[in-house]
């Protein structure tokens, strides 16, 4: 039985404004930005989270139309930069280059002022980099065989340096250490940039930092690369064995690092926002200096982001749990 007419105009209606309300958000989505984005580096300059911040931004400046610019906002384990993107307007025009290290933080940390799974909208990760242990050059240790005999003839007097207190380094050289019942000591940095600096001066002896702040230094001779702590090898160091590979069975812990806005963010502009990051992500240009930094480019979904995390954060819950680290 056909709708009276009145229905039928009631059903027209509804249509048309359904439809102009996409049609607006649209609109709104492709003229966004209309100011220049600020994307949050939570480390100093130098380290692989700034490298590749500032990789992205040159190509998503261009493909916005608007400047994208690289602040760092440094401190308490990357937390300090995060806390601030979280509590930024919703506009998609304020940033975080977020990495492994924020999943991580929300076991270690005994409070945090936001939650990473509830207060950001993740929009894509950008790379996975492998963390390599590495010595300075005049450590007398080869490999990591060597390195572990070095460490338990002189207890507490080796260190290694990290991005910080609840960073993946951390935990990775305190995973070392259970894993090889070894005792060294943890020297905490704000970034990669003054704890490379420092590694290279022998202030410390070793480090678990991404390959990228690292890689120019192995290849001078500077430093010495023992292994790399994921599954597999580096292709960056296709001659440096795997943790798993020198004797610690089952090690694999590397580092990702993605772009996320805060929660609130109009799902249209995180959707023009992944569309803009993974175009950059899958051009030759931006995947030839991911080659040279030694980052593997991914460029996922913002669900596919979301579910990392979870799944993530909850690898790393155990993890801390077991290792028992905690920071204030």
């Amino acid at each position: 039985m056909p709708f009276p007419l009145q229905a039928r105009r009631r059903r027209v209606i509804q249509a048309c404004a359904i439809a102009l309300a996409f049609s607006a958000s649209a609109a709104f989505a492709q003229a966004w930005p209309a100011k220049p984005v600020t994307l949050v580096v939570p480390f100093p300059p130098g380290g692989t989270t700034d490298v590749l911040a500032r990789a992205l931004a040159d190509k998503l400046s261009q493909s916005l139309g608007q400047t994208v610019i690289v602040e760092s906002k440094p401190g308490a384990g990357a937390t300090l930069g995060a806390d601030y993107v979280a509590k930024s307007k919703a506009d998609g025009t304020t940033l975080l280059m977020g990495a492994v290290h924020h999943t991580i933080a929300s076991s270690v940390y005994k409070k945090l002022p936001y939650d990473f799974q509830k207060d950001f909208a993740p929009i894509t990760t950008v790379a996975l980099v492998p963390n390599v242990l590495v010595v300075n050059a005049s450590t007398p240790a080869k490999n990591v065989k060597e390195l572990v005999a070095l460490a338990k003839g002189e207890s507490n007097k080796l260190s290694y340096g990290s991005n910080g207190n609840g960073t993946a380094q951390h935990l990775i050289g305190t995973q070392f250490q259970i894993s090889t019942g070894t005792e060294i000591l943890h020297v905490p940095y704000k970034g990669s940039g003054p704890l490379t600096t420092d590694l290279l001066g022998g202030q410390i002896a070793m480090s678990f930092d991404t390959v990228t702040p690292v890689l120019q230094h192995i290849r001078s001779g500077k430093l010495r690369a023992l292994a790399v702590t994921t599954a597999k090898r580096s292709s960056a160091l296709p001659d440096v064995p795997t943790l798993d590979e020198a004797g610690l069975k089952g090690f694999d812990i590397g580092t990702w690092f993605g772009v996320l806005a805060p929660a609130a963010t109009p799902k249209d502009i995180v959707a023009r926002l992944n569309a803009e990051i993974v175009k950059v992500i899958q051009s030759p240009d931006f995947r030839k200096r991911m080659n040279e930094i030694g980052a593997e480019p991914v460029g996922n979904t913002p669900d596919q982001m979301a579910r990392q995390i979870k799944d993530e954060t909850a690898k790393f819950a155990r993890l801390v749990k077991d290792a028992k680290v905690t920071v204030d």
